[in-house]
């Protein structure tokens, strides 16, 4: 069973925040959170990336910003070119790392504004993506202590001053919650994540979580405003949708994909939500390119 964990960051290192390149062969981290700030490029590889409680496509290029404690993932997806790879540069920062209350003076107000901004999850995009990556790479091959710091305030000042970016988890659901919840809706979303293709069941998010099925029922929808099975569903049309846009998989092949065992359940939940069918909705899109 799967559930997302809460990452212990390693500072041996002395650095009072951490970069590192990494070279994988697929993005494969479980869902997962922890209370530093994180910037994240991606260098190469593609698939899906999931921030709280929001789905996209992800390649070369994207660039985030994660608020403390939002729980995040990036999964490789699809079949790769032999000589593929993924890779990444990754910032990972408390918000006191340079003291108490020092993104609270006057000259920082920008940067503070993004940081809290950054709960929802800022995906930064055009021009802002393309001069942060190359600003992003400098900062990974730089070797000295204090030009390294520099570099990054560097780089949330510029991010701070862009109008290029969207928010990606609109609800903040972890966000919103006390720290003392935190880590039991994140649990509830990781669930979620790990498993909306495959068959899921109630009685085991509840046991992740510690609650009978019934109190966690009640203590999800009052915690993220849906139910359980509706934020189960919003992923599984999410996936769909982007199925339909990026392939050409036959629409019960996609359903099945998707996590519904029933391909006419499928068509009645999907006309429900987007007031079209399946083949509509992929027609009415490629209509329109």
């Amino acid at each position: 069973m799967n559930k997302p964990q809460l990452e212990s960051l390693n500072h041996s290192s002395g650095a009072s925040f951490l970069v590192n390149n990494f070279v994988l062969e697929k993005f494969t981290v479980p869902y997962h959170f922890h209370p530093e700030f994180e910037l994240t490029l991606i260098i190469a590889g593609k698939g899906k990336r999931y921030v709280g409680k929001n789905m996209q496509d992800f390649g070369p290029g994207d660039l985030v910003l994660l608020g403390a404690d939002l729980p995040h993932c990036w999964k490789s997806e699809g079949e790769e070119e032999p000589d593929a790879h993924a890779e990444s540069i990754v910032v990972q920062f408390e918000k006191d790392f340079l003291g108490r209350a020092f993104f609270d003076k006057p000259e920082l107000t920008q940067v503070n504004n993004l940081l809290k901004t950054s709960s929802c999850g800022i995906c930064f995009q055009k021009n802002t993506a393309d001069t942060a990556a190359e600003k992003m790479a400098q900062l990974a091959r730089e070797e000295g202590a204090f030009r390294k710091m520099m570099l990054l305030l560097d780089i949330l000042d510029f991010l701070a001053r862009s109008d290029e970016y969207v928010l990606l988890d609109h609800s903040e659901t972890v966000a919103r919650q006390l720290s003392s919840d935190k880590e039991r809706i994140n649990k509830a979303m990781g669930y979620i994540v790990e498993n909306f293709r495959s068959n899921i069941v109630l009685k085991e998010v509840a046991a992740v979580v510690s609650m009978s099925p019934n109190a966690f029922c009640r203590y999800f929808k009052k915690a993220s405003g849906k139910t359980f099975f509706e934020t189960v569903i919003d992923y599984r049309i999410n996936f769909a949708v982007q199925q339909l846009l990026s392939t050409e998989k036959a629409v019960s092949d996609i359903a099945l994909e998707s996590g519904f065992n029933d391909v006419s359940h499928f068509y009645k939940l999907f006309r429900k939500r987007m007031k079209v069918s399946p083949l509509s909705y992929r027609k009415n899109f490629h209509r329109g390119l």
